[in-house]
């Protein structure tokens, strides 16, 4: 999938090219990348961005750093936002893998302001200093958990793939094992062996994630009583304790989330600006 409008600016000599789009309730940009690396804040609603190495899961008022040249796909479910595209050598420091982070009220203004710049915004003033603040801001973020790894296998990744797109709890490591032909010991050590986990433990962390998208619109009761959680109580200590918050501070009468977990993000080298560039806000992700 191309972006028409990314392609139409990915030229103008700007480090940094700020753009911001809004898209309707479970809009799909399947798969595509960007020769830039990218920084995807949503505003609102929720984004769920697909790699073949993982999912990972955007609250509201949270961002994921994407690398340059990462094949991805992004399910928006009523989210506006704000990208910055970035020129990787301007970026040494980014993640190598996708990466949720928070996004404070500092970094959510200026990324704000940056979508009203020109493509060719000036370097030396007001937009320039913006830009380079903007370096700064993401660089100091803190990752947060919201994500799934995926085996690599693409037989086990086609089941967990399933089962992030509707988990069940009756489901166990026994079926599992039984779909991919193999004893459940040799399922198990196998599955481990991929992802670094039990199968049993990451379905759980697979329906806490999913939990997201669907406290937008049913109560945290609803939630629990729909992934199979024996009360609101279990779901709520099961949800903070992989996330840091309780599920009600994403329901939508909660929106925002608590405060970060305690944890440094790699630092953006010397306070000098850097040449940093722009965008605009049209259709781009």
């Amino acid at each position: 999938m191309r972006n028409v409008f990314l392609d139409a600016v990915d030229h103008v000599e700007r480090a940094v090219l700020p753009i911001g789009t809004d898209y309707p309730p479970g809009h799909l940009l399947d798969w595509h990348e960007h020769r830039r690396a990218q920084f995807l804040y949503g505003a609102t609603g929720v984004m769920v961005v697909d790699t073949v190495a993982g999912t990972w899961t955007v609250p509201p008022e949270r961002a994921v750093l994407i690398p340059a040249a990462t094949q991805h796909r992004v399910r928006m479910l009523g989210v506006s936002t704000r990208s910055l595209y970035i020129e990787p050598d301007t970026v040494p420091w980014w993640p190598a893998a996708c990466t949720v982070v928070d996004v404070p009220p500092l970094l959510r203004e200026l990324l704000l302001s940056a979508t009203e710049f020109e493509a060719d915004y000036s370097l030396s003033g007001r937009e320039g200093c913006i830009a380079a603040l903007l370096l700064h801001e993401i660089a100091a973020r803190t990752p947060l958990p919201f994500h799934v790894a995926l085996p690599p296998s693409t037989d086990l990744a086609e089941l967990c793939r399933e089962y992030l797109a509707a988990p069940d709890v009756s489901i166990t490591n026994a079926a599992w094992a039984r779909r991919a032909a193999q004893s459940e010991r040799a399922f198990t050590r196998r599955f481990r062996a991929e992802t670094g986990v039990s199968p049993a433990v990451w379905r759980a962390r697979a329906r806490l994630l999913a939990a997201v998208p669907l406290l937008r619109t049913a109560s945290v009761t609803e939630v629990s009583g729909r992934l199979g959680y024996a009360s609101p109580a279990a779901f709520t200590v099961a949800f903070a304790r992989v996330f840091g918050s309780p599920p009600s501070r994403f329901t939508r009468s909660g929106q925002g989330g608590g405060p970060p977990p305690a944890g440094t993000y790699p630092t953006y080298g010397s306070c000098a600006p850097t040449p940093s560039p722009a965008g605009s806000k049209r259709p781009a992700e």
